[in-house]
């Protein structure tokens, strides 16, 4: 990190730091287009993404070089649009991943660097922004910052009721986060309005199985269990459970065949992913620990749900090629056995077992 000597900058010319907008100080030495007001914001800048996307930023924040050709200039201008598009994708994927990790405050570098881009692309009044003030708001909430939350959540509104085109998606996420919001504020009445909000323009967006819709009925669970209405907790987690092990059965499937048919490339399919990305992975990892948390307090009554979240655990950890995998089948075989699950139940646990044990 080296020292802005003001000399140096020209006449006229304001530079920011790159989390807060405050004068900066400092400049990235790897990339010398990024600024900061202090190492602290460095740091958690680098920490967050700029990591990543250090060298990925010097082309789009430096003068476009001289073109021979109007084509030549057309093709540039296309060139750095790819480039802005894949960052927006690649920082809000990132920023995601970190909420549902519960590491708030490395999400919000990473969503800022979404929401300039974004505003550099699409303009200031876009719905376009939307998402990435979302994520802000949601990262802020999960930091107890519930004001500024409120007001990264009013320009997301604002801007959704000044657009004629607004997707069902969008309007999917924006419900969620005020459901989310006003489960912060233990506004239950409000927070149930606004996720049937969520899971009404999500089912219209993506239908109501899709793995993008269970969040809404994950959400709204966990509100009713809250209130203790154990029996609409218990259906919509049964529900959520339900979507996530439909939609990892069908990868798991590809590769249990392999298995049973001993193909040679055995190794090579082993090692394909779950077909989502980095966030939707960690999302389904932290929704379906959560339900898991809660079945394990009545294995006693309801063994069976409790084995099934367990097998759902299990294909998506296979499927991501983690050790956890082997680790919940063994608990599932081993409640099956302490409840004395049919024969044909516990052999077909063990096969799990055994697929997911193979190196």
């Amino acid at each position: 990190m080296n020292t802005i000597y003001p000399l140096a900058v020209p006449k006229g010319r304001r530079l920011c730091c790159e989390v807060c907008e405050a004068p900066a100080e400092l400049v990235c030495k790897a990339c010398m287009v990024t600024y900061y007001c202090g190492p602290v914001h460095q740091q958690a800048d680098w920490n967050s993404i700029h990591e990543k996307i250090c060298q990925l930023l010097i082309p789009l924040r430096t003068s476009m070089p001289f073109y021979n050709s109007e084509e030549e200039r057309q093709h540039g201008l296309q060139q750095q649009r790819q480039r802005q598009m894949h960052l927006i994708e690649f920082c809000y994927t990132i920023a995601q991943k970190y909420i549902f990790e519960g590491k708030y405050a490395n999400a919000v570098p990473a969503a800022l660097h979404s929401l300039r881009f974004r505003r550099n692309l699409y303009g200031l009044s876009s719905v376009e922004l939307v998402p990435a003030y979302l994520l802000l708001s949601e990262a802020s909430l999960g930091m107890g910052h519930t004001v500024q939350a409120e007001e990264y959540l009013s320009q997301a509104q604002w801007t959704v009721l000044k657009s004629t085109d607004c997707s069902c998606a969008t309007h999917s996420l924006l419900h969620r986060n005020l459901g989310l919001l006003y489960i912060a504020k233990e506004n239950y009445d409000e927070a149930r309005y606004h996720l049937a909000n969520d899971i009404y323009y999500a089912s219209c967006a993506f239908g109501t199985e899709d793995i993008r819709t269970s969040g809404g009925y994950f959400h709204l669970a966990r509100i009713f269990y809250f209130l203790e209405k154990w029996k609409l907790a218990d259906t919509l987690y049964t529900k959520v459970t339900e979507i996530w092990n439909k939609y990892l059965y069908d990868h798991y499937q590809v590769l249990a065949q392999a298995r049973n048919q001993q193909i040679d490339l055995l190794g090579k399919l082993l090692e394909t992913d779950t077909g989502l990305d980095e966030a939707q992975e960690a999302e389904a990892v932290r929704i379906l620990t959560t339900i898991l948390g809660i079945r394990e307090l009545e294995t006693d009554r309801e063994p069976k749900k409790t084995v099934f979240v367990l097998k759902t655990l299990i294909m998506l950890f296979f499927l991501m090629n983690s050790s956890n995998a082997r680790d919940y089948a063994n608990r599932a075989l081993f409640i099956a056995k302490e409840r004395n699950f049919n024969v044909q139940e516990q052999r077909d646990l063990q096969d799990l077992l055994d697929l997911v044990s193979m190196e």
